[in-house]
């Protein structure tokens, strides 16, 4: 029995529907990047010069090079390659952080990271970059306020209560510095989560800083971040971020980036740590090292001492040895002064002998020499002086009688009194001049005669001239 169509579940005699439409066909990722990769490699197919600024450049352990490239007028950057192939020592020199450069090369997609770069295999200096100039400025002007002195600088607590750290909450770095903590031995860090790159993350590390700072059982605030590129690490060159930590009231560790890596804040902070570990371990004791080096400590002190008291002991044994028996020791030590004193008594009365021979000697020609015998000898020299003295002087006396007789009869024969007892006078004027002949006197004049006895008053009244003779019976010449 036939089964009429409509009980069948389908219906073969009904047209067939319309084909379903066929689905796009998807790229895959490595098709795409390809497909772009070919497309800007089509638009650009000679090289071009592009002018920017360096940011970020850091070698590769392949010889390659990379940075950043930044427009200085506008928002806007690119990341370049420079293949080692490409690269020569002056290339190095030139691509530095903030230097502004021309770049001769080609854009190029990375397929690998899908990410748009710049190949260049030349470059040209055109100068420093502004923002490089800003910030030298600013480090300048920083600097002239005192704002990096050294002096300024806080030692860093060895053992700080509560350590304060400003970073971003999702970060590495926290995480790191927990680690470093749990590992030397635990301590207390307390978070201020903060923005550490892009806009206003240079206002978020401030407050975060400002609100550690009031907390009072903090000792110390660890400011840092993991690596990165110039452009990321600018919040830290943020001339206010500088002041707040210049101006903290507890020491802070700027420990931003990696080793190579330098802010400003590194320079206004008490200490900078390489990585935010190592600031980690500056502030965090190592308990179990300090326990070994305690035990260490401990140990050698034993051995010091163990050693101490062996040498000691080694030594007084040798110093026994050495003495020997106290009482012989002593015998030998009494034998040895005995015969010093024997030896020191002999050596003493030998020049004391000499002494008393030699005293013997002074002592007798002292006694020839007495004042009593020299006294006596002085005065038998003296009598015999004085006899010899006066026999002397008796015989003088009489000879010089015997010449004042002669000399007296000499003069009494020449005596002018004989001449005046046989008639004679002298004349002499008023003053008691002898007048001797008529120019002596003038007509007028006073005159005294002395006489054999007596004396006359005269005036001349008249001179003569009156012809002399000497003893020769000669006529003498007139003396008018």
């Amino acid at each position: 029995m036939a089964r009429s169509s409509s009980s069948l579940p389908f219906d073969f005699d009904a047209p067939p529907p319309p084909p379903a439409a066929a689905a796009p066909k998807a790229l895959t990722v490595a098709e795409l990047d390809r497909a772009i990769k070919r497309s800007l490699d089509g638009s650009f197919d000679t090289p071009v010069w592009v002018e920017g600024e360096v940011i970020g450049a850091r070698p590769a352990t392949s010889g390659h090079l990379y940075f950043s490239f930044k427009d200085e007028r506008e928002d806007a950057s690119i990341d370049v390659a420079i293949y080692k192939t490409n690269l020569t020592p002056r290339t190095r020199a030139l691509i530095v952080d903030g230097a502004r450069v021309r770049l001769r090369g080609k854009p190029t997609f990375w397929a690998p990271r899908g990410r748009l770069q710049f190949v260049a295999e030349r470059v040209e200096a055109v100068g420093r970059g502004a923002l490089l100039e800003a910030l030298e400025r600013l480090k300048t002007k920083l600097a002239a306020e005192g704002l990096f002195d050294a002096d300024a600088k806080r030692a860093i607590p060895r053992e700080p209560r509560i350590i304060g750290v400003v970073t971003s909450k999702t970060g590495a770095v926290i995480h790191d510095i927990c680690k470093v903590a749990f590992r030397r031995g635990g301590a207390h860090v307390l978070l201020a989560p903060a923005l550490v790159q892009g806009a206003g993350a240079a206002a978020s590390i401030r407050r975060a800083l400002s609100e550690l700072a009031r907390v009072p059982g903090v000792d110390v605030i660890i400011v840092g971040r993991g690596g990165g590129s110039s452009d990321d690490l600018s919040a830290f060159n943020d001339e206010d971020l500088v002041r707040a930590i210049a101006a903290c009231r507890v020491p802070v560790i700027s420990a931003v980036g990696h080793e190579v890596d330098v802010t400003l804040t590194d320079f206004a902070a008490d200490a900078r740590a390489a990585t935010p570990s190592q600031a980690a371990e500056m502030v965090v004791p190592d308990t179990r090292a300090r326990a070994d080096a305690l035990r260490h400590t401990r140990a050698r002190l034993a051995r010091a001492a163990m050693a101490r008291v062996q040498d000691g002991a080694r030594r007084l044994r040798a110093v026994e040895k050495r003495l020997g028996d106290p009482r012989l020791v002593l015998a030998a030590s009494q034998q040895t002064l005995d015969d010093r004193v024997a030896r020191l008594e002999t050596a003493l009365r030998r020049p004391l002998a000499r002494r008393a021979e030699r005293l013997g000697v002074i002592e007798r020609r002292l006694a020839r020499l007495h004042p009593s015998v020299r006294l006596g000898e002085e005065s038998r020299a003296l009598v015999a002086l004085g006899s010899r003295m006066a026999s002397r002087l008796r015989a003088l006396v009489s000879q010089r009688e015997r010449e004042l007789r002669g000399l007296a009869a000499g003069l009494d024969a020449m005596s002018p009194l004989k001449v005046l007892s046989r008639g004679y006078a002298i004349a002499t004027t008023v003053e008691g001049r002898a007048v001797r002949g008529i120019g002596d006197v003038k007509v007028g004049d006073a005159l005294e005669l002395r006489l054999a006895r007596g004396r006359l008053a005269a005036t001349v009244t008249s001179t003569h001239d009156v012809e002399e003779r000497d003893a020769t019976g000669d006529r003498k010449p007139s003396t008018s």
